[in-house]
C-alpha cells in the first residue's frame, strides 16, 4: 500500500484592498448605526475593491506574497486553486487569470465555489493531490470582492461584507505535521436561505432580474445564523474525533469570521479561551472564502503560531455547506 505523504501549509500571505468603508460611513448611506452593527455582529469596518480592481488583483496580491514566504517561484507552483463566488468571470477561470498574471505556467488551475467554506474544501482538494504524490505542491487562494454583489440600499446585509484575500502555499511537510483531518459537508436543502440568483443558466441576466435585485446576495439572516451556530460545534467535534485530538489540545482556533456572537458560541462550546481564538471580523467583515485565510495570516504575521501549535479551522457558508481541519503547524 502506497504510503501517503504528509501535507502541511509552507508559505503564506494576505491582501486588503485600501479603501475603508467604516460603520458611520454607512450611517450616511442606509438606516442604521455603528452601536446596531457592533452589538450584532462584532463589525466595524471592512475593506472594499477599488474600481478597477477584480478577483484576480486581490488573489495575485495574496498570492505573491504567499510564494515569496514559501521561498518557491511561481514557475514552479503545479496546481492552482482560487476558492472564490465573485469570480472575474463565469470562464475562464479567475485561477486561470490568475496563472497567467503569476506566469506560473507549469500549474494546474480552477476555480472552487463553496461559499466561506470555499478555503478549507480547497485545501482538502490539494491535500489529495499532493498526499497521493500527483503534484508536490499547491497554490490556494481565498478571495471575494462581495462588494461587487452587495445592494446598498439593503441595510441588513450591507454592513456585513468586505473584500479582501488570503494565500497559502501546501507543500511536503515532516511527518507528524501538517493536515490530521477534514471534515467537509452540506446541506444543499438549504440553498436558498444564502443566494445569488442572477446571472445563472436559471435565471439569465436580463432587464427583469437587473430591476428585481437577482443580482445582490440574498440572505435569510435568522436561518443562517441558526444553521450556523450549530454546524460550527458539530464539525469542530467531528473534525477533532477524526484527527484523534481533544478540544484542551487546540492552541488557535481560526473560525470563519461572519458574526462575533457564532463565534463567541464556538469558542463556549469547546471551552476555549479568547486568547486561543482568531478574531479580525470587526476589521474586516465577512470577506466570504478569504475569511479564514485573512484571519490565519493574521495570526502568522502576529507570531501567534508557533512549530507544533494544534490548529483548528472552520468555517460555514452558502450551499449550504461547512468544512474543517485540524493542523499541526
Amino acid at each position: 500500500m502506497m504510503k501517503l505523504r504528509s501535507v502541511g501549509i509552507i508559505g503564506t500571505g494576505k491582501y486588503v484592498p485600501e479603501r475603508v468603508l467604516t460603520n458611520a460611513e454607512l450611517e450616511t448611506m442606509v438606516e442604521t448605526n455603528d452601536e446596531w452593527i457592533v452589538s450584532r455582529t462584532g463589525i466595524r469596518e471592512r475593506h472594499i475593491a477599488a474600481p478597477d480592481q477584480a478577483t484576480s488583483d486581490l488573489a495575485y496580491e495574496a498570492a505573491v506574497k504567499a510564494l515569496k514566504s514559501a521561498g518557491i517561484a511561481a514557475e514552479d507552483i503545479e496546481l492552482i486553486i482560487v476558492a472564490t463566488v465573485t469570480p472575474d468571470m463565469t470562464f475562464p477561470s479567475t485561477a486561470c487569470i490568475l496563472q497567467e498574471k503569476l506566469g506560473a505556467k507549469k500549474a494546474a488551475a480552477f476555480d472552487l465555489s463553496a461559499a466561506c467554506s470555499g478555503f478549507v474544501y480547497s485545501l482538502a482538494t490539494a491535500n489529495g493531490f499532493i498526499q497521493t504524490g500527483m503534484y508536490n505542491n499547491a497554490l490556494i487562494i481565498g478571495a471575494d470582492a462581495l462588494s461587487r454583489i452587495t445592494d446598498y440600499t439593503d441595510r441588513n446585509t450591507c454592513v456585513l461584507f468586505g473584500d479582501g484575500a488570503g494565500a497559502v502555499v501546501l507543500g511536503e511537510v515532516p511527518e507528524g505535521r501538517g493536515f490530521l483531518s477534514f471534515d467537509l459537508g452540506a446541506e444543499g436543502a438549504g440553498g436558498e436561505l444564502l443566494k445569488l440568483e442572477g446571472g445563472g443558466s436559471r435565471c439569465p441576466a436580463s432587464e427583469e432580474t437587473i430591476r428585481s435585485g437577482k443580482h445582490f446576495i440574498y440572505m435569510n439572516g435568522r436561518e443562517v445564523f441558526k444553521f450556523a451556530v450549530r454546524v460550527m460545534g458539530t464539525a469542530t467535534e467531528e473534525v477533532l474525533r477524526k484527527a484523534g485530538k481533544d478540544k484542551s489540545e487546540i492552541d488557535l482556533f481560526v473560525p470563519h469570521q461572519a458574526n462575533i456572537r457564532i463565534i463567541q458560541f464556538a469558542m463556549q462550546r469547546l471551552d476555549l479561551p479568547e486568547e486561543k481564538c482568531v478574531i479580525n471580523v470587526d476589521k474586516y467583515a465577512n470577506t466570504s472564502a478569504a475569511s479564514i485565510p485573512l484571519a490565519l495570516v493574521e495570526a502568522v504575521e502576529e507570531g501567534r503560531v508557533k512549530e507544533g501549535d494544534t490548529l483548528l479551522l472552520v468555517g460555514f457558508g452558502g450551499g449550504l455547506t461547512w468544512g474543517a481541519s485540524v493542523l499541526v503547524w
